[in-house]
């Protein structure tokens, strides 16, 4: 039997246990997605899970908040993607080595260029984008964004977070820098800014009466929103910048993406990614 599952703290708002079932059914394959939620300094927590993955006891691991950089000491290999953003989302045994991928680029990009086409935005025509946040999914959101080509700016209120961030992917592309996270810095981005993608984990369930938005800022009138919390299905932010009149998405369909992308490397079949958003949407 087929054991998968998900590594982070905490996991209660998590869909994945719906999604991968809905793939395991689909595909026909017996087995089960369970959740481990570790606390962040339970080192030996996730030192004794991989274990079980590194035996064969657990086919393969998601990865998420706060653990996508913390496991990287811990695994024998990343691959290119991984290694460059510095961050895992994805564990399973390949030629008897702990590898840790990272599927999130190729899903948030993947269900970007959905959001825009449908709201009937050209993707070519608008390519500079604000990113809010810079830990490990702000990571795989930059490295998506300029590898597409897009400017991109991190806002982050640690600023030597964005700092570090930025010095390491400005060898893929010059057109990245950093700045505060406070409303007057965000305020002279609005002329230019097409594109705001939140990383920050606020607005999660339960706590969805918050958001990362500055209450003193009104949002750019030209520019779409991208929300990375994708429970509960409308956020704070989505919800305030819809109300203000412009597209706002969360990410769901990034969710359910990268969910496929891992499962087709633990198990080597696709799902249809159809069936598994009838899984979380009913």
């Amino acid at each position: 039997m087929i054991q998968l599952g998900l590594i982070g703290y905490p996991l209660g708002h998590s869909l994945s246990p719906k999604i991968h079932a809905a793939a395991l059914e689909v595909c026909g394959l017996e087995g089960k997605y369970a959740l481990f939620p570790i606390h962040p300094d339970d080192q030996q927590g996730l030192i004794d899970l991989l274990a079980r993955v590194h035996n064969g006891e657990i086919t393969g691991l998601n990865v998420t908040i706060p653990h996508k950089q913390n496991v990287i000491s811990l695994l024998d290999e990343l691959t290119p993607t991984a290694k460059t953003i510095g961050a895992v989302n994805t564990i399973s045994m390949q030629n008897g080595r702990l590898t840790g991928d990272n599927t999130d680029v190729p899903g948030f990009l993947a269900d970007l260029k959905k959001f825009l086409a449908l709201e009937k935005r050209k993707l070519g025509d608008i390519k500079t984008a604000l990113v809010l946040g810079a830990g490990g999914s702000a990571r795989a959101v930059v490295y998506a964004l300029v590898n597409d080509g897009w400017d991109v700016t991190v806002a982050a209120r640690q600023a030597e977070q964005a700092a570090e961030l930025v010095s390491q992917f400005q060898i893929l592309n010059s057109r990245i820098s950093s700045i505060k996270y406070h409303s007057t810095a965000l305020d002279s981005l609005f002329p230019t800014v097409s594109l705001i993608v939140n990383t920050i984990p606020l607005g999660m369930s339960p706590n969805i009466d918050s958001s990362p938005w500055p209450d003193d800022l009104p949002f750019p009138s030209n520019a779409a929103v991208y929300d990375l919390v994708y429970n509960p299905r409308e956020t704070k932010l989505v919800r305030d910048a819809r109300a203000a009149g412009i597209l706002a998405t969360t990410s769901l369909g990034m969710l359910i993406e990268q969910a496929a992308l891992a499962f087709e490397i633990w198990t080597g079949y696709s799902p249809p990614r159809n069936i598994l958003n009838k899984a979380v949407v009913e």
